[in-house]
């Protein structure tokens, strides 16, 4: 484990501004000790995840350092749609650089629009204030055509670092599907050009293994979120979820399984961390990047329990498993295409297949109301919003409305709302 002093040497040699780095770091401790630290009962096996985003900015960063060193590269991603399968088995890693955190906002106002959403402008900041390794430490950043907002945001992240962009269909035919396809391609063609090594079936196939093992993992740990009482708080089941965007694979599958084995163990005794009557909610929307515990954090201290997450950072990211059966790269290709084309972002047109899952989930999880979340500014959740609200209404689920940015400002007004909410189930 590498000590403070090599840990700060190495922010050093990677460029970053470490004085107003020490100004993130000197803000960060007390929110992760208020948000996710105070929980009562949490799961021990939690401290390993606790740990990693501790030192989120520290160990893994230099493991990563220590990785260029060695002649390895790293591609940081901005969305669920990169396909890991394809960097992981050129012997890459990928890391995800999506901003969570209010401090880094500021930085991406001086380039964007105050209109715009906090994700974007989080993500911007956090390169262009030179506070994020994982930006730093990044041999080429990969976007998507996911919305408005971040295809310009790449256009400004180009002039910092070599800038790959995949054109995400709008639609989900066959067409697109193959269309998606091709835009794996064009990666595949890019990746090997940096990193020097050629894509194979075989080495391909390891990957595709492997990654689907990680969502494996997830998938078995959100199941325990489906009994009563919850065992785990949405809150940690969240964090997990966003360590999984960082941590090193394998190791972030075993400490999950572990967790999971805790989690079962919880269920069999009939312990939870909350009460078994407490209402289960299941919140939709929005991806919550690292650190954005915000609405979770509401709920769950006024008396409810996150049960569940329809959104990026929540089953979109692991429910869906890549075939594992095609033997050639034509077939591997086309699989990993189909899998990540049924990831339902608002993006799509139509995008019913989102109403279907939350409806699904809804039955699957037990939930008793959804608090749809959209990111202020972001036009695709909030007016999708209306299509969500009409299709649960219509089957009787309560659901609630928010629209917040990572602002502390407005936490007690939202907190009123969830409180009448959760009364209301």
């Amino acid at each position: 484990m590498a000590t403070y002093q090599e840990i700060r040497q190495m922010w050093a040699d990677i460029g970053m501004d470490l004085e107003k780095h020490d100004e993130f770091l000197n803000s960060f401790p007390m929110v992760f000790k208020e948000i996710l630290l105070s929980q009562q009962n949490r799961p021990q096996k939690m401290n390993y995840f606790s740990n990693v985003v501790k030192t989120v900015h520290g160990q893994r960063p230099y493991e990563l350092y220590e990785f260029k060193q060695k002649g390895g590269k790293i591609f940081g991603t901005y969305c669920v749609y990169v396909p890991d399968e394809v960097l992981c088995a050129l012997g890459a890693v990928t890391t995800g650089l999506c901003g969570g955190d209010e401090f880094w906002v500021p930085g991406g106002e001086s380039v964007l629009p105050r209109n715009t959403c906090a994700l974007i402008k989080s993500s911007l900041g956090s390169r262009l204030d030179r506070t994020s390794p994982f930006c730093q430490l990044a041999d080429m950043y990969i976007g998507e055509t996911t919305c408005d907002g971040k295809k310009k945001a790449w256009e400004i992240l180009s002039q910092y670092k070599p800038m790959h962009i995949m054109d995400l269909p709008q639609m989900k035919r066959d067409q697109d599907v193959r269309r998606f396809a091709a835009e794996i391609w064009d990666l595949v063609k890019i990746a090997e050009d940096i990193t020097g090594n050629k894509l194979t079936a075989e080495n391909l196939s390891r990957s595709i293994r492997l990654i689907n093992d990680k969502r494996r993992a997830l998938q078995r740990l959100h199941s325990t979120r489906q009994a009563s009482p919850v065992p785990i708080s949405g809150k940690d089941a969240l964090t997990v979820t966003q360590v999984a965007f960082y941590d090193d694979i394998q190791r972030f599958i075993d400490n999950t399984n572990v967790l999971c084995d805790e989690l079962e163990e919880r269920i069999a005794r009939h312990e939870g961390v909350a009460p078994a009557d407490a209402p289960r909610i299941l919140v939709t929307g929005s991806p919550m990047a690292l650190p954005n515990w915000k609405v979770h954090h509401l709920v769950e201290s006024s008396g409810g329990a996150v049960v569940c997450e329809e959104m990026c950072t929540g089953t979109r990211y692991f429910e869906n498993l890549v075939d594992e059966t095609p033997t050639d790269l034509d077939g591997q290709i086309l699989a990993i295409a189909s899998r990540y084309m049924k990831t339902n972002c608002a993006c799509f047109t139509t995008n019913s297949g989102r109403v279907d899952d939350i409806i699904r989930l809804v039955q699957d999880y037990r939930v008793d109301g959804v608090i749809d979340y959209a990111l202020q500014f972001c036009g695709l959740y909030s007016i999708e919003s209306h299509l969500v609200k009409a299709a649960l209404q219509d089957r009787g689920i309560p659901f609630m409305h928010l629209e917040t940015d990572y602002s502390p400002a407005d936490s007690e007004q939202l907190q009123v709302r969830i409180q009448a909410f959760l009364e209301m189930l």
